[in-house]
């Protein structure tokens, strides 16, 4: 007796599919990596458009910030709110716009800033600085235009700010610093101490 070793119909319906599962499979497979790649752009250029980081280069803002930090920059801060006395922002160099510094905020438009025997002025009343790395050893007297911010280093004594290249344009302002990032050991807010105002 001839044993039937013809496939079932059941075999090659199963036989039939089995590519079919498997190209389902891979276009399946396929369209989520689309999926992730247009997500991971949108979100970097999410990200982008509202955020910067930068690196902190020399020692012109210490003790607050260290030489080789980075920065995470709030590039919306200045479209929704007003610059304040006491912000650290980034902008960039008025004379080599290329450039990106970091400096805080010591004069608003309209400000009459001098700085004298060691001291700050802003309209008269010294500023209450805990930030700074040591008392300034130069003087001179600015008045702050319109559109424009005045800014020192918390180093006083080993900056390059406005005390000898001026005001900066609102316009080159970048954003606001909110966040040290890297090194691990430095990770935290940067602070943001609206220097009060003592009456002389």
């Amino acid at each position: 007796m001839e044993q039937d070793t013809s496939p079932s119909a059941d075999e090659m319906s199963a036989a039939s599919t089995a590519p079919q599962s498997s190209r389902g499979s891979l276009a399946r497979f396929l369209l989520d990596v689309i999926e992730t790649l247009v997500l991971a752009a949108l979100l970097y250029l999410g990200i982008n458009a509202v955020t910067e980081r930068i690196r902190v280069d020399g020692f012109s803002m210490e003790p607050t910030m260290h030489n080789g930090e980075f920065v995470l920059v709030n590039r919306l801060a200045y479209k929704l709110n007003p610059i304040l006395l006491g912000d650290v922002i980034v902008f960039h160099f008025p004379i080599d716009p290329e450039q990106e510094y970091i400096k805080r905020v010591i004069g608003l438009p309209g400000d009459r800033v001098v700085i004298a025997n060691q001291e700050v002025i802003v309209n008269d009343s010294n500023l209450n600085e805990p930030y700074t790395a040591a008392s300034p050893e130069y003087e001179g007297s600015w008045i702050v235009p319109a559109e424009h911010v005045f800014v020192l280093g918390d180093n006083r004594n080993n900056s390059s700010d406005s005390h000898t290249w001026g005001p900066v344009p609102m316009q080159n302002v970048v954003g606001k610093a909110l966040f040290v990032y890297w090194p691990i050991t430095d990770l935290g807010l940067v602070r943001h101490v609206n220097p009060s105002l003592l009456g002389r």
